[in-house]
């Protein structure tokens, strides 16, 4: 079977050299080039929404393709598209490009000029690979074989917030309304997802933190399937073996989440590791939830800033969600907004532990009420980020909060 090449070059000599060597390997088929980094994440997008199978085995990208730098290019299409193999082709060779190559997802580094031999030896092996990784994906049952799955983040501002119980129910709300959603417990010293649902697993997310390449059978494994059909990904039981799941680690098992789920949500807890803000950084949508009370606002201002300092998440690009709301409270969204700088979801959740208590206590979070105005809000929450899968009737042109994935429709509060 001919393996497809797709070469991502921004330089008109350097396409007419790569090109030309890549069409003298056997068994090679290269597609035509493309110039940039925006075609071809499109190309990618418009293949992969075919069949994970029409995607070519692997993309030769250039060290000078813009407008996106060759190495977040190289980790966007190893995140997106976790079937395709990356080969950086670059004019530095040293151990510290390709350290960093090989932790943005590339499965190979060649160096400039292009000699016949090292590229037919590294296509080879990466094809090889890719194709390896598929005949996984095929027999793995029930995996998702989009471009790739929408991966949410739930942090809190400070303890006791909600976040957890938040996470949990967005999870809930995905897989109830048909989709394949995975929640992560990526609070790895003091995670209580297992609590929540009265789960004892032995497994957890430290026994994926040392596989550099996690197949679905793995993944498989790992994963507990609930009672209501969605995966869980549990916190491992002696909190001091969290340190096991590098940013590293991290990285590489939300990408194999994404490639197997339409839905992953991860609780990140309160405190930042490595691990959680590598997966807040890798996110669709980050949620920073907070009480309206001036610590926890505070608590998540300083995490916002913290967030931009360290390049993780830009102010702009994360989300608030107030919890325990109260029209007669002092704070409302509009000044939560101004303070931090976010967007703020148009879905605050109200004030009602009391309704909560017995399913808490229980560790029967998934059977809470329906009635539940806490619960209603969660899932409404969950409609207004596009994670549930929209009525056939919306779709033939009824009314409805979102697309098929969900327009993400938030409200930037004015006073």
């Amino acid at each position: 079977m001919p393996t497809r090449i797709l070469p991502a070059v921004g330089d008109a000599d350097a396409i007419r050299a790569i090109t030309t060597l890549l069409s003298q390997l056997p068994d090679a088929d290269p597609v035509a080039p493309v110039a940039d980094s925006t075609q071809l994440i499109d190309t990618l997008a418009r293949l992969g929404a075919e069949s994970v199978d029409e995607l070519p085995e692997v993309v030769v990208v250039h060290e000078r393709i813009g407008p996106v730098p060759a190495l977040e290019l190289v980790r966007e299409v190893a995140l997106r598209f976790p079937a395709v193999g990356v080969i950086l082709v670059t004019t530095d060779a040293s151990p510290g490009l390709f350290q960093a190559a090989m932790d943005s997802g590339a499965r190979g580094l060649i160096a400039l000029p292009l000699s016949y031999e090292e590229l037919a030896t590294r296509v080879q092996a990466v094809a090889a690979w890719s194709v390896g990784v598929r005949r996984h994906l095929g027999h793995g049952g029930d995996v998702f074989t989009g471009v790739g799955g929408t991966v949410v983040t739930v942090s809190g501002a400070k303890g006791g917030v909600g976040a957890t119980l938040a996470a949990i129910q967005l999870a809930l709300a995905a897989q109830a309304s048909g989709r394949s959603a995975a929640l992560v417990d990526m609070d790895l010293q003091t995670g209580d997802i297992a609590s929540y649902l009265d789960v004892q697993f032995r497994r957890s997310v430290v026994d994926l933190a040392a596989i550099t390449d996690i197949s679905p059978r793995v993944l498989a494994d790992a994963v507990f399937r609930h009672d209501t059909g969605m995966a869980l990904l549990l916190a491992p039981g002696e909190g001091e073996r969290g340190e096991e799941v590098t940013d590293r680690a991290a990285r590489q098992i939300v990408s194999a989440l994404r490639s197997r789920y339409e839905v992953v949500v991860i609780d990140c807890g309160a405190q930042m590791s490595g691990a959680s803000a590598a997966a807040v950084e890798m996110a669709d949508t980050a949620l920073l939830f907070t009480t309206p009370d001036v610590v926890a606002v505070r608590a998540a201002k300083r995490t916002v800033r913290m967030w931009d300092r360290l390049q993780i998440r830009k102010a702009e690009e994360t989300t608030i969600v107030v919890n325990r709301h109260t029209r007669g409270t002092e704070i409302q969204p509009a000044l939560i907004q101004r303070i931090t700088g976010t967007a703020v979801a148009a879905t605050a959740i109200p004030a009602n532990f009391k309704e909560l208590q017995g399913a808490v206590d229980a560790g029967r979070l998934h059977e809470l009420d329906n009635k539940s105005v806490v619960k209603q809000a969660l899932w409404g929450l969950a409609g207004e980020l596009g994670l549930v899968k929209v009525p056939e009737v919306a779709q033939r042109g009824g009314r409805s909060r979102g697309g098929d994935r969900g327009s993400v429709s938030f409200r930037r509060r004015r006073e």
